[in-house]
């Protein structure tokens, strides 16, 4: 039977997923930074020689996974060839070959490879976002931009019911996601949150909140993040989260809210 909250095609039914799919779509629209917006839609032109037969997304890349997640992963923004591609998270480059695989093998992901939006992947228990939805030059966005985006993170976690465990992956992400607790409310001091790999707070309501390297190719490539660490990391977030395995052979494995 299907996880509830989908028909068996994975049609969103309950509030919480329509609201979700409500919101991606929306977001998907978003122009309020003009170097990033002409930055992704240059790209998505030009191409890359390997993905020349692609039609680039080239849009704000919308979040993905479990409506009724526990957990939430924390990215910093789309890859101009992957995401910026393929218009889902971590989904068609090396940051998401290695995150992918580490998900599947904490029992949250139904498969370890991540190649298109139609490619089957399935979520459990866990929402991917981003603190920038469209891909920056050079991986880096400004200040600007974190601030302009910073509204969406704070609209889209208040969609979020279940979750109670956040998982930053990297620096970036976490001072934004600390940010959005700071505006909402939700803590009113930074001083004792700071970044480091395998860290964990303890927040109020029964919150948490992990930190772990961004798995890019800089960290991985050079063994500054191995699988072991990130799965660490995961296996942690889900025992914060009291999350419960998908039964073996089912459809629990839910799919994109897009």
């Amino acid at each position: 039977m299907p996880r509830s909250g989908t028909s068996p095609d994975n049609t969103p039914q309950d509030a919480t997923a329509l609201a979700l799919q409500d919101w991606c779509n929306r977001l998907t629209h978003c122009a309020r930074c003009t170097r990033l917006r002409t930055y992704c839609q240059q790209i998505g032109q030009t191409k890359r020689r390997a993905y020349l037969d692609w039609e680039y997304w080239a849009r704000p890349v919308p979040s993905f996974g479990d409506p009724q997640a526990r957990m939430v992963a924390v990215g910093l923004a789309p890859g101009a060839h992957g995401s910026n591609r393929t218009g889902r998270p971590f989904t068609g480059d090396g940051s998401g070959d290695f995150l992918y695989p580490v998900l599947h093998a904490a029992g949250l992901a139904s498969q370890p490879k991540a190649t298109s939006r139609e490619d089957g992947l399935r979520l459990h228990e866990l929402w991917i976002t981003a603190v920038v939805r469209c891909a920056p030059p050079d991986n880096k966005p400004s200040l600007e931009e974190l601030h302009n985006c910073a509204s969406h993170l704070d609209e889209e976690m208040a969609l979020l019911p279940n979750a109670r465990v956040a998982v930053c992956l990297g620096k970036i992400a976490f001072d934004g996601y600390v940010a959005h607790l700071l505006r909402t409310g939700r803590i009113t001091s930074k001083r004792e949150l700071a970044f480091a790999h395998g860290a964990e707070y303890a927040l109020p309501e029964g919150r948490h909140l992990l930190a772990s390297y961004h798995p890019s190719l800089q960290n991985t490539n050079t063994g500054r993040l191995t699988s072991a660490m990130l799965l660490k990391v995961f296996q942690r977030a889900r025992a914060r989260a009291g999350a419960a395995s998908p039964p073996v052979g089912s459809d629990a494995l839910s799919a994109s809210s897009n």
